[in-house]
């Protein structure tokens, strides 16, 4: 093990960089939706292929699982990366730049990818010196929430018995070569949210009736903060939002039928029970005061991701070694979700940030059509995801 030290990982990933990039802006130009990523899984099968890594059993028709053996003796470690785009059009002048109209990867799933296959990369090339063994899981859909249950479902996990799972999210809001790690609670469980709504629609140039499913949704929109007010984790605010509001046929037109989606995001148990009774209770008024019915779904479902504590402190000296004890920053929780978290309920793990933020401050928040990175921070990613997960073999 001490052979092979963080920094000479990182001497590895270096002479991996540029195909890095090339790997991620090929699949940045090529973004595919969630349970649809057929180019990306043949990109990530050919690359993984071609470093002589073994095909493992992927029970999904995109994604891949891929392995690697070291030559001595050790434990089974999962790097873990979503592959997945989102329904953006994107509005960037990159020569990259999404040519799959209505799909962007605007949330850096295609670095994710990219440094998954660097540290495969870098790893494979001193596979002899290695203890244990590699999974290296590409997971689709993590965007709809639905890839990684339904990967565990299929059966992914069964037979690897894997004693770790190490993940990376880069952060567009924090500057490229500042790493984020957290022990415990690090991002918010979720729910996604359909509310059908109906009432009586008419003629837009006669309706008096009031029971208007257009204007419900519209006030459920704007009130749905209320059922999560006041609930926070460490000064980190639970979330509850809507991202379509969908009603009408024609100008002229009241529409009978309206429907309301969104998310709602908590921390612990406790929160999520009390929001959901405000939200029903939300929804009881609005019943009352617009006449309408309000029908709520609570669908998809990804639970918090969880950092182990053991590992998180594995990740911390690996992130020190690569980046500097000054650039290594104790996160707060953050809203965000990702099923991750899934992995991390069955196997110990950290899931840790990694800068990405343009110098210049233009990268963009995550799922904005202008979202955008620095590619300085690939390589810091991968080299402390395979670090860590060398380290990991060797505990």
């Amino acid at each position: 093990m001490g052979s092979l030290s963080t920094k000479k990982i990182r001497a590895l990933v270096d002479k991996r960089t540029d195909q890095m990039i090339e790997i991620r802006r090929e699949l940045h130009e090529h973004p595919e939706l969630s349970f649809e990523e057929t180019g990306t899984t043949e990109l990530i099968d050919g690359a993984c292929g071609a470093l002589g890594l073994d095909k493992g059993f992927c029970p999904t028709p995109t994604g891949a699982v891929w392995t690697l053996n070291g030559g001595k003796p050790g434990k089974t470690v999962i790097i873990r990366s979503d592959i997945d785009a989102l329904p953006i059009v994107e509005e960037s002048d990159l020569s990259f730049r999404s040519k799959n109209d209505g799909a962007m990867h605007a949330c850096g799933h295609d670095a994710h990818v990219a440094q998954a296959i660097g540290a495969a990369a870098a790893l494979s090339a001193r596979a002899e010196d290695l203890p244990g063994r590699y999974v290296f899981l590409f997971q689709p859909a993590e965007e709809s929430l639905g890839g990684a249950a339904t990967m565990i479902e299929g059966g992914v996990l069964d037979g690897l018995d894997a004693s770790a799972v190490i993940g990376c999210h880069l952060a567009s809001i924090v500057p490229a070569g500042l790493v984020g790690v957290r022990a415990g609670i690090t991002m918010a469980d979720v729910y996604s949210l359909r509310i059908e709504i109906s009432g009586i629609g008419g003629h837009g140039a006669a309706y008096t009736d009031g029971a208007n499913p257009l204007l419900a949704g519209a006030h459920l929109a704007t009130r749905l903060g209320d059922v999560v007010a006041n609930m926070t984790l460490e000064g980190t605010d639970c979330q509850c939002t809507a991202g379509v509001l969908h009603a009408g046929t024609a100008a002229n037109v009241i529409p009978s039928h309206a429907v309301v989606r969104g998310t709602l995001r908590t921390f612990t148990p406790e929160q999520t029970a009390s929001a959901i009774a405000n939200l029903e209770a939300l929804l009881a008024d609005l019943t009352t005061t617009t006449g309408c019915t309000f029908d709520l779904h609570m669908g998809e479902h990804a639970p918090a991701v969880t950092n182990d504590p053991a590992m998180t402190k594995l990740v911390r000296r690996v992130a020190t070694s690569t980046v500097g004890e000054d650039s290594v920053i104790t996160m707060p929780p953050v809203s965000p979700s990702d099923d991750v978290s899934e992995f991390m309920n069955r196997i110990p793990g950290c899931y840790f940030f990694v800068g990405a933020g343009l110098p210049d401050g233009s990268s963009g928040m995550h799922h904005n059509p202008g979202f955008a990175i620095d590619e300085a921070c690939m390589p810091i990613a991968a080299t402390v995801l395979a670090s860590a997960a060398v380290k990991a073999a060797s505990r």
